[in-house]
């Protein structure tokens, strides 16, 4: 047999002795399990960095002499390096530099110092030896892309942010430290491996996280819910093996370590990225993706890291990304409402009011709209008006002598058109006729038909009428009745004779001034050649007169009598 040498011997005994001096004093099974983890640094480790002539594991880490003096018997150096922490808009904590435990660890995964490079001289090892950008645990210098480390998780913190859970509440598994900052040893033992990650509990449907994050709406959501099957191998997700979406749950959108979009752990810096990761149809039922990419849609792969929870409709940036019409914490998949109440897909997502305020989370589906076509209408006008005004809020105004009855119903008690169920009561929706052009996926992600319409809607001049030209009209409003004249008595000679678009005479979000939502398209209806108008005037129940000239035709106060 052979014998030990003398250098052997101690650092045998050294390592059991630290076994028995470690605050978290390591039982023979922990041993076990550190030796069976990437942390076991010598030839008998399972990981794919090995040093030559290491013999035991903890030295690695601790020694019972000679120690950094630092708990617990540190045998690693350290430095006064300066990392770039996590930040947000959101986030009410003060991160600092890193301290306590987390900084043992960064003493290695931060990748500035060598594994070989222990506190204590008196053993060296051959070869020098970093976690680099291409391993798996390698975190760098900039934080940013990292949970957050070393902030204190009090009472007063969950105080400034109620969608934090009281610390008391934390299970035991999740220790703070003696100071009641949230460390790397955390979430991570780095002892145990057993269940990946280092993880101190299983996180499957993100019960680690939801131990922390008390997010409002969260546990009846459809991202918490969803028995929905995510491919197995596919990559999307890491090397996490969960099977449904429900067990991805956070993770499917957050990565808590070199995530992509920095603010808020997004796995990638793209942020619709992070939805049409299953919205393409690899994952959720519908391919969403292939919808923005339509001739009317709105563009959110045209802007990346603008979006921003806590911004402000009156002053942000102009931009659209997924999160600006949804919320994925809250939204759910299953449920009704009616106009002009928030639809299930839209619940938590913020909005501006028609007074001009912000909120959240909005109350109608309208006030989601506003937040760009109220403040500064993206969109330019398909139509250019006699009064024009490009905010919607202001075209939907129920202060208007006529308009969609998106925000209030509508003012006409006499609209023979109307198909049941359509009633002069009834409200409707902004996505009633802004949305996608199929039957599979609904909302206003892409249509085929400009400005992003459910159906075709010519409003050019001349249009030949058909039941394909006004489809988006007849929708609503029955084409028969349109053509009979039962509304106005000069429908079907404007309509159908003279080949009139129905965009030329009506504005359909409403008209501050007019009966009918009458706000003339003026590059088709100018003043007379005498200078007067374009005008309209009601003169009783679907009666008036207009004073303008149209097709090089002038209308001198021509009257429209009932019929």
């Amino acid at each position: 047999m052979n014998r030990l040498s003398n250098f052997d011997f101690s650092v045998r005994i050294a390592a059991w002795a630290i076994c028995l001096l470690l605050p978290t004093a390591l039982s023979a099974q922990d041993f076990s399990k550190v030796a069976n983890t990437k942390h076991n640094l010598t030839a008998s480790g399972p990981g794919p960095i090995k040093v030559a002539g290491a013999g035991e594991v903890c030295y690695f880490c601790h020694t019972p002499h000679s120690a950094n003096p630092i708990a617990p018997l540190w045998n690693r150096q350290t430095n006064g390096q300066y990392y770039d922490v996590y930040g947000s808009s959101t986030m009410k904590a003060e991160v600092p530099q890193p301290t306590g435990s987390s900084r043992l660890c960064l003493s290695c995964h931060d990748g500035t110092i060598a594994l070989t490079q222990t506190y204590n001289p008196r053993v060296s090892f051959q070869g020098t030896i970093y976690i680099t950008p291409q391993d798996s645990g390698y975190l760098g210098t900039d934080l940013r892309d990292d949970h957050p480390i070393s902030f204190v998780y009090d009472q007063g913190l969950t105080t400034r942010d109620p969608q934090l859970r009281d610390p008391l509440t934390l299970p035991k598994q999740l220790p703070l430290d003696a100071e009641s900052r949230v460390q790397c040893t955390t979430c991570h033992d780095a002892h145990d491996d057993s269940l990946g990650f280092f993880l101190r509990m299983d996180n499957r449907e993100s019960a680690m996280c939801v131990s922390c994050h008390n997010v409002t709406g969260w546990t009846a959501s459809v991202h918490a819910t969803s028995g929905q099957a995510v491919p197995a191998g596919s990559g999307k997700w890491g090397n996490l093996t969960y099977g449904t979406v429900r067990e991805l749950a956070c993770e499917a959108c957050h990565r808590p370590h070199t995530a992509g979009g920095r603010a808020r752990l997004l796995r990638y810096q793209a942020e619709e990225d992070n939805c049409l990761d299953c919205h393409d149809g690899s994952v959720a039922t519908k391919n969403v993706s292939s919808e923005l990419t339509k001739f009317g849609s709105h563009r959110v792969s045209q802007y990346i890291n603008i979006h921003d929870p806590a911004e402000d409709p009156a002053t942000m940036s102009e931009h659209v990304e997924c999160a600006d019409c949804h919320n994925p914490h809250q939204m759910t998949a299953t449920g009704s409402a009616s106009a002009p109440n928030i639809k299930p897909t839209m619940k938590g997502a913020s909005g501006y009011t028609r007074f001009g305020a912000s909120v959240s989370p909005a109350n109608y589906e309208y006030e989601v709209c506003y937040k760009c076509h109220a403040v500064r209408n993206p969109a330019t006008p398909v139509v250019d008006r006699v009064d024009h005004d490009n905010n919607i809020a202001n075209e939907l105004d129920p202060g208007n002598v006529s308009y969609h009855p998106v925000v209030a119903q509508g003012r006409n008690s006499s609209v023979p058109s109307l198909i049941l169920p359509w009633r002069t009561t009834s409200m409707v929706y902004c996505t009633d006729c802004h949305g996608s052009d199929g039957n599979t996926v609904k909302g206003p992600h892409g249509s085929a038909f400009s400005p992003l319409l459910v159906k075709n809607y010519d409003y050019h001049d001349p249009s030949s009428e058909s039941p394909q030209a006004y489809a988006l009209c007849y929708t609503c409003h029955n084409r028969d009745s349109i053509l009979a004249n039962q509304s106005f008595s000069e429908h079907n000679r404007h309509v159908a004779e003279k080949k009139t678009s129905c965009a030329i005479c009506h504005d359909p979000h409403g008209s501050r001034t007019n009966k009918f939502m009458i706000n003339f398209d003026r590059t088709v209806v100018t003043a007379t050649s005498g200078g007067q108008g374009p005008t309209y005037t009601s003169t009783g129940l679907r009666s008036g007169t207009c004073t303008l000239r149209c097709h090089n035709v002038d209308h001198n106060n021509k009257a429209y009598p009932d019929h």
